[in-house]
Formats: C-alpha cells, structure tokens, sequence
C-alpha cells in the first residue's frame, strides 16, 4: 500500500511539475514544487514529534507499572518462604529442646522424627519458592529493561533523523539528504517491528489480568502455579493440623493440673490461654480467652515465683516447688511454642493462599487497567508514527527526486533550441 501511495504521489508531482517547451514557465514550477514538499513535511515533522512524545510517555508508565507488579509478586513470594522458614525454625528448636531435655522415650523419638521430617519438607517449599522469585524476577526485570531501552533509543535516534532530515532539505544538502533518508527508512522498519512487539505485550498483559481473575477462583490450579505454587503449599495444611490439635491438647492437660491444684494449695493460680478452638476446627484464637488466663508465652514469668533459686545451692523456700532444671526446660518449651503461635497466621494464610490472592487481587484491580492502557498507547502511537514516517520519507525521497530531474534538465541542451540558432545564423 505504501509503494501504491508512493507511486501515485510521484505521478502526481512529476504531472504537477512537468517541464514544457516554454522556459518562462519552470521558474514558477520550481518555486511551487519547492514550497509544498517543505510545507507538508514540517507539517509531519510535527505529527511525528507528538507520536515519538505519545511512544516515549507511555512507554515510561508502562515500564513503572510493570515493575511494580514484578515487584509485588516477589514481595509476596519472599514473604511467603520467610514464613515458612520461620515456622520451620520454630519447629527446629522444640525438636533440639525436646532432645536435650527429654529421655529417649519412644514418644520424644516419634516427636522429634516428626517436627525433623516435616521441617525439611518445609524448608524445601521455601528454597523453590525463594529460587523460582529469584529467577523470574531476575528474566522479567531484563526482558522490561531490554524493551524499554529499545524503544526509547529507536524512538529518541527516529526524532533526531527526522528533525535533521528537515533542516537538511530545507537546506538543500543532497547527498546529506539521501543519506538521512535512508537511516529513516531503517528506523521506520524498527519502529513496525516495535509496534508488533508492543501489540503481543498488550494481548499479554490482558491474558495475564484473565489468568489472574481465574486465580481468584481456583488458586490450586492455574496457570501462575509456577511463580507461588499454592497447590504445593496445600499439602502443608495436615501439618498445621497436627500443630493446633497437639498444642490445644497440650494447654487442656496443663489446664487441668492447675484445677488441680487450685483446689488444694493455690487457688489464685490462673488458667493457660488455650489459642485453639475446640475440635474438629482447632480454629486459632488468641483473641478469645478469658481475662484472668494468661498467654503460653508468659508462663515462666508466672512459674518463675515458684522456682527453686540456684542462689540457696537448690534449697527451695517455702511456696518453690520447681527446680532450676525444670523451670528452664519449661522456658524453653513455651517460648518455642509461642515462637510457633507468632508464625502461625502467616502460615495459616499461606497454606489458604490468602496471602497471593490479596497480592494478586491489588494487581488486577489497581493495576491491570492502567498497564493495559498504556501499552494500547505506546502501540497505537507506534503505529501512527511508523505511517506518518512513510509518508514523511516519500515526501523527502520526492522532493529529491524532482530535485535531481530539474538538474539534469538544466545540464542538457534542447535539440530544437539548438536547431533554431543553427539556420538563424
């Protein structure tokens, strides 16, 4: 279509200024032919300044938008392996306690097995988890830098050629002006080929906000698996179990000790907070409990009254009735535990995948729309200065060409001119 422009606007100027037989007409012709090539394309020099402006603004937008949205999703991935590597290292420490401080029991072992066994499983969730946002964000940051810089140069080298091809016409540099006009021919052919590019990313980008919609519905199987495996994490969801039923089992079975003793010899003694609902749900709340219960967390401060002081060579005053050794033990079991109660929700709202479908959910209502419309932009303005720069160049590459025709006309001799003076003399 283009060459057919060509072509036909070639016809036309050749027709408009085509010499005749009468000299007196050429200087006004080439006054006319001189003026309206100019005119239209410093009429397109602007056209193509507002399109390179269009390409090179939102070009910008959309490369901040992009990586915003990387940088959520990475957020939320190393978030997610720094909850697990938490709960993981809470799980680490009651097994090293439960070991130094137990015997070789046949229930510590099963125990310790447990909380070592799951533990690695754990850590290697996290360490693909923490590979996978690594390596994405390493490819997707290179891929938006690599389209970034590619169009802002193509486009910035575009504005510069355009600008010098007009002064150089204007000027009428020839040889500077076949020169120019062929470098933007080369650009023009990049800047179709951005404009492609620019297309695919767009569709992209809307396939991606669809993929994303269909996450909110179903998590466990979509295509962005691969970046934050929710299906994986599922299979931790028994081990969470397992955890809120041992540990409210746990707080019961203290609980009733003290009942126990609040009916014999200190009835000011308060109740553990159990942060587990009853079964089957074992929901965590540690919102609910009593007034007068007190936290897992704060038990050795309560059982520190009652212990034996090491200062008295382990002779126990009146009221002491836990030893040095055992106080410890206890300390170190519930601030384990308590460690694992901090990291719980996280992990709960990770298992749920809670925690990616909140990030996924700010991307695709605060910025899915807004990157879709930029690149419809970029590739929109692409387009338009891709064509306006066709015609830019035919106009130049005409003007030329009727150029080259007026001086070689100039160089020759008329046959009849020269015929006429002959027989005159």
């Amino acid at each position: 279509m283009c060459g057919l422009v060509y072509g036909g606007y070639l016809v036309a100027s050749t027709f408009c200024c085509k010499r005749t037989g009468k000299m007196k007409r050429k200087p006004h012709c080439f006054k006319e032919c001189d003026f309206w090539p100019i005119l239209l394309a410093v009429f397109f020099t602007i056209l193509a300044i507002t399109a390179s402006g269009l390409v090179l603004g939102g070009s910008a937008r959309f490369h901040s938008q992009a990586k915003t949205v990387v940088n959520i999703i990475i957020h939320t991935a190393n978030e997610a392996s720094e909850t697990i590597y938490n709960t993981t290292g809470a799980m680490k420490e009651m097994r090293n306690n439960l070991g130094a401080t137990t015997a070789a029991t046949p229930e510590a072992s099963e125990a310790s097995g447990f909380l070592t066994s799951t533990s690695k499983k754990l850590d290697v969730e996290a360490a693909d988890i923490e590979s996978e946002a690594r390596k994405n964000r390493h490819l997707i940051n290179k891929g938006l830098k690599i389209v970034y810089v590619i169009t802002t140069l193509t486009v910035s080298l575009n504005l510069i050629a355009v600008i010098a091809l007009s002064v150089t016409g204007i000027l009428q540099f020839q040889r500077t002006l076949k020169v120019l006009i062929a470098v933007c021919w080369f650009l023009t052919v990049l800047g179709w080929l951005l404009s492609g590019m620019y297309f695919f990313l767009e569709n992209f980008s809307s396939d991606t906000c669809t993929a994303l919609e269909s996450f909110q519905e179903n998590p466990y199987n979509n295509s962005l698996s691969s970046i934050l495996p929710c299906d994986e994490l599922l299979s931790a969801k028994p081990v969470l179990s397992d955890v809120s039923a041992g540990i409210y089992k746990l707080v019961n079975r203290v609980n009733a000790n003290i009942s126990a003793m609040q009916a014999t010899t200190y009835p000011s003694l308060a109740y553990v907070c159990n942060p587990f609902s009853a079964p089957p749900d074992y929901s965590y709340q540690p919102n609910n409990c009593p007034a007068n219960s007190i936290k897992i967390g704060d038990i050795p401060k309560i059982l520190g009254v009652f212990t034996c002081s090491d200062a008295n060579n382990g002779t126990c005053k009146d009221g002491e009735f836990i030893s040095g050794s055992d106080y410890r033990t206890v300390k170190a079991y519930t601030s384990t535990i308590q460690s694992l109660l901090n990291a719980y929700p996280g992990m709960e709202n990770l298992v749920e995948c809670q925690s990616v479908k909140d990030a996924f959910s700010e991307i695709l209502h605060k910025h899915c729309k807004p990157m879709k419309k930029f690149l419809h932009v970029v590739w929109a303005a692409m387009v338009l200065l891709s064509i306006i720069m066709v015609f830019y160049i035919m106009i130049w590459a005409t003007h030329t060409h009727h150029k080259q025709e007026l001086h070689s006309s100039d160089g020759s001799v008329n046959p009849q001119s020269a015929t006429a003076n002959s027989n005159s003399v």
